[in-house]
């Protein structure tokens, strides 16, 4: 019997139990021999970053640029659900909640972060502090730019493509079944589901465990806590907690509703720091990276051979922000396709890669260019700050500009609610991949995953810290990304075929 069904539990048990047996037994060793684990993340993460980052680079540019030619292709006006569906969702909340989904803590963690960082190690050497700012503002564009939205919308249009028009189970194996036929009924396409949970569940755990520590260092700056892990996995337990109930209360109330406030709560600060920071400066900046960025497009695209110690800011930045994106994937493709129902692909791939991108563009342009003024001009050494503890520089920098506690608390609240919609979402995508691709599974299997979820990222911070959250992605992201490659070129064929279907 391949399904079970209760009134707590509906499961595909292919899927179910070795996902759930395997997350358990992760979570389990990492907890009991925490040492050993660190090591054992360090090591696998630089073996796999030395011998196979050539291939995530091919990868990444290969995911976007399919997306591209989806778009403008003739496949790009067929609508998710048939001709005559309608979205479920005005273009506001869609977007709100696919960006909420596919970015949120990461733009707030490394808003500050990443700028400061490249600026204290910047990727040429004997450049003047305009020069690293510039560079800095560059790769963090491309880092948070058209390849990770290349990444979701590929999946998210796959996914969709098979669930609403061909009729199948949203599920990875459902998207490469016209690739390879009744394999994907065996034990092979279990197999790949599996694949798709433990990547969505370890790379939601790396986003969960940056959360934490950045909304326990928001909550340290104001009431003199030390932002110890401690505090750190209270807080995983109590925002899981919400993130349950939000999950149980379903995808048009809980889910919804979060996502457009955090929505509402980013513009806020966005605002505030555009209006009282150098405005006028910040847009230049904007402008001015976003060129930079399109003019080295493909040569930061293909970059590998790093100046010093050969590889090394290749694999401390690139090859982390891919692997983690792509294990994302799963999590934020299946997301995508249950909300886009009503549009067309070209809406998908348009809309997922434009706004998201430039959005998130402007948002480090904002927050990270503010950072960057302050460095330049001696108000704080915020390089400093944020090599000393990565997830302090937003704070610090906030209290550099007026109303601190106000703007501190906006922030803390914002962290806190982009935990909950991507434990709430994360456990969605999670119950539909282990039910064998149904959309609304019982709420005892929602709990379960929510539960399973805060576990990892709790296992992380206790087995390693942040590295142990980039080691956790990188073993879930590369066997994945060779996934995606054969979900695209199935996807193709499926469409071709409909297409002389059609003409015939």
């Amino acid at each position: 019997m391949k399904n079970y069904t209760n009134k707590y539990f509906d499961i595909s048990k292919p899927v179910f139990i070795p996902s759930a047996l395997i997350t358990v037994f992760f979570v389990t060793f990492t907890i009991i021999f925490n040492e050993q684990a660190e090591a054992g993340f360090s090591s696998f993460r630089s073996y796999m970053s030395e011998n196979f980052g050539w291939f995530i680079n091919i990868a990444i540019n290969y995911f976007l640029f399919f997306v591209i030619f989806i778009a403008f292709s003739r496949f790009g006006k067929i609508r998710i659900g048939g001709k005559k569906a309608r979205p479920d969702f005005n273009k506001f909340s869609w977007i709100a909640m696919l960006f909420s989904a596919g970015m949120g803590i990461g733009l707030v963690y490394f808003s500050v972060a990443e700028p400061m960082l490249h600026f204290s190690n910047p990727i040429e050497a004997g450049l003047s502090g305009v020069e690293k700012s510039k560079l800095a503002m560059k790769h963090t564009f491309f880092h948070y730019g058209f390849h990770v939205w290349g990444i979701y919308t590929l999946l998210g249009i796959a996914l969709a493509y098979f669930t609403f028009n061909k009729k199948a189970p949203l599920s990875i194996k459902s998207t490469l079944k016209p690739l390879f036929g009744n394999y994907m009924n065996s034990f092979v396409g279990h197999a790949i589901d599996v694949v798709a949970v433990l990547a969505t569940l370890f790379g939601l755990a790396t986003t969960l465990g940056f959360g934490a520590v950045q909304f326990t260092t928001g909550i340290s700056e104001l009431s003199g806590l030390s932002n110890s892990v401690n505090l750190q996995i209270l807080s995983i337990i109590g925002i899981t907690l919400i993130a349950t109930v939000s999950v149980l209360s379903g995808l048009n109330k809980g889910l919804k509703y979060l996502s457009n406030f955090n929505m509402i709560i980013a513009g806020i600060v966005f605002l505030f720091v555009l209006i009282v920071g150098s405005t006028v400066l910040l847009f230049d900046g904007f402008v001015e990276s976003l060129g930079l960025y399109l003019t080295d497009f493909f040569e930061m695209s293909t970059y590998r051979n790093q100046y010093g110690e050969e590889g090394k800011w290749f694999k401390s930045w690139s090859m982390f922000y891919w692997v983690w994106w792509i294990s994302w994937s799963p999590f934020v493709g299946t997301f995508i396709a249950r909300i886009s129902k009503g549009r067309t692909l070209q809406d998908i791939a348009i809309y997922g890669l434009l706004v998201p991108s430039l959005f998130s563009m402007l948002w480090m342009s904002v927050l990270g260019g503010t950072a960057s003024d302050m460095q330049l001009n001696s108000v704080i050494d915020l390089a400093q700050v944020v090599a000393d503890d990565s997830s302090m520089g937003l704070f610090k920098m906030l209290e550099n500009l007026p109303y601190y506690k106000i703007t501190a608390i906006l922030s803390i609240i914002l962290v806190g609610t982009f935990f909950i919609t991507s434990s709430d979402s994360g456990s969605l995508v999670v119950d539909f991949m282990t039910s064998g691709g149904k959309l609304d599974a019982p709420k005892g299997q929602k709990v379960f995953w929510a539960f399973m979820e805060g576990s990892i990222a709790i296992a992380l911070l206790i087995g390693g810290g942040l590295s142990a959250l980039q080691s956790a992605s990188i073993s879930t992201g590369f066997p994945f990304a060779i996934i995606l490659i054969f979900v695209s070129i199935s996807l193709l064929k499926s469409l071709k075929q409909d297409d002389q279907l059609k003409k015939k």
